[in-house]
């Protein structure tokens, strides 16, 4: 089966034959061909195996955001709580696999975002370590 595929502004005609796709030619995206016969399939975004995190508005907080679209399936902290860098302390599924998101540095709890249950959008601040 031959499919063209749009990978970061470049679109690639690729030709699967038992399970092995071979790359046949490689178009610039700008100029896209009128007549495309074969559908188009999308790359799989790549999930992000460590928590990101982004500094908080002011003094040494860290907003813990969240990588990647998904359920809370688990708080394993409460607001004040000590923790230590690389502990747990949330719980995110996204594509049926459970992702921890842990404490970036040494500190205590400050804000909680979110609770179990909720769906969160990549970006979306989770919990805060002060």
């Amino acid at each position: 089966m031959l499919y063209r595929v749009s990978l970061n502004g470049k679109i690639y005609e690729v030709e699967v034959e038992k399970g092995e796709a071979v790359i046949k030619a490689e178009f610039d995206a700008a100029q896209p061909e009128a007549n495309v016969a074969a559908p188009q399939a999308a790359p799989a975004p790549a999930a992000p195996t460590a928590a990101q995190t982004a500094p908080a508005q002011a003094g040494s907080a860290s907003a813990i955001n969240a990588p990647m679209p998904g359920n809370i399936n688990a708080v394993k902290v409460a607001s004040g709580q000590a923790v230590k860098k690389g502990d747990v302390l949330i719980v995110l599924e996204a594509m049926k696999m459970e992702n921890e998101i842990v404490a970036p540095k040494d500190g205590k709890v400050g804000q909680i975002f979110v609770q179990k249950g909720a769906t969160v959008e990549t970006g979306a601040p989770l919990i805060e370590v002060i």
